[in-house]
């Protein structure tokens, strides 16, 4: 009798200890998932967390960590949003327009810090009149995806808006104009004309930006495969704003290149080939008279390097610094 209960004792003791031990197992890290991002402006953004498990232990803190670098942690900008399971916001500020991020969320608890799946966003980057332009990544470098229509130079004061045909054949000072003097028709399709005056001020893009030297479009066309071609992976998909038949057009970054034609700084000072041809200025100068710039037309898929009047009018893309 006295065995029984020996052995019912040890068997309670053993029942005991295995429980404490099931008690004593260590916490694991969160499980979670990051948020889509909405509501991205060229400053901030809203993004945030979904946690699914807390691993055993008290979630004690979460939110959303970003950066410019890949990996981002605790060590970069974070949020801090309340602890426990679920889902929750997080308010992202004080970013750059026109900048890659990388974000993810985390959630710890006792057991460390776990991080959320990462997601690879672009802000969009505002000029002087508050126009907002998206932009994209291409290679190593990051390109408006829009052609420039700001009024203002970036320290904000106004260019000139020069209508006359007269007037603008004899500029040597900075100015722009809308095709055909027609804002309404041709702001947000084409952007505005601005002669090489202009872009010579070096304040025509937004702060952090600049007009693509000659070498700049050298990158891109290298970049994707060459003269012969770029063009092609450069132009607007389809005939809404290109003649037909826009040989090549893929549009692969997004760059999304449009034929806003030009003004010419001859004796006419008229307008000429939207929709046939766009030309755009490079920063540096040729000579006296002339500087560098690119063309795509309707009819072939390649960039053409070359050189144009500065009185002329042509577009601008603005690549970052």
């Amino acid at each position: 009798m006295k065995t029984k209960k020996l052995i019912y004792k040890l068997i309670g003791l053993i029942l005991i200890l295995a429980a404490g031990c099931e008690m004593e197992k260590p916490a694991a890290l969160p499980e979670l998932t990051t948020l889509p991002l909405t509501n991205i402006t060229s400053i901030s953004a809203l993004s945030g967390g979904s946690i699914t498990w807390d691993g055993g232990a008290i979630v004690t803190a979460r939110g959303v960590c970003w950066s410019t670098s890949f990996n981002t942690t605790l060590s970069d900008n974070i949020t801090t949003d309340g602890d426990g399971t679920g889902s929750f916001e997080s308010s992202v500020t004080g970013l750059s327009g026109g900048t890659y991020y990388y974000i993810r969320a985390y959630a710890t608890n006792s057991a460390g810090t776990a991080y959320g799946n990462k997601i690879i966003f672009i802000t969009p980057l505002t000029d002087n009149d508050g126009n907002i332009y998206n932009a994209a990544q291409i290679g190593t470098q990051v390109w408006m995806t829009e052609n420039l229509k700001t009024t203002r130079f970036n320290d904000n004061t106004k260019i000139p808006n020069v209508t006359e045909n007269a007037a603008w054949i004899t500029l040597s000072t900075p100015a722009y104009c809308w095709y055909k003097n027609s804002e309404i028709t041709n702001d947000y399709k084409y952007g505005a004309l601005y002669n090489w005056f202009a872009v010579n001020t070096g304040k025509l893009c937004p702060s952090g930006w600049h007009v693509p030297e000659e070498a700049d479009w050298s990158i891109l066309t290298d970049y994707l495969g060459g003269e012969y071609s770029a063009g092609g992976k450069l132009k607007e998909q389809g005939v809404n704003h290109w003649f037909s038949p826009n040989l090549g057009a893929s549009n692969i970054f997004g760059f999304t290149a449009l034929p806003a034609g030009y003004r010419s700084g001859l004796n006419s000072g008229s307008f000429r080939a939207i929709g046939y041809i766009g030309w755009w200025w490079a920063s540096t100068e040729s000579d006296l008279n002339w500087a560098r710039n690119r063309t795509m037309a309707f009819d072939v898929s390649e960039i053409a390097r070359g050189q144009g009047l500065k009185r002329n009018g042509y577009s601008v893309r603005c690549v970052k610094n």
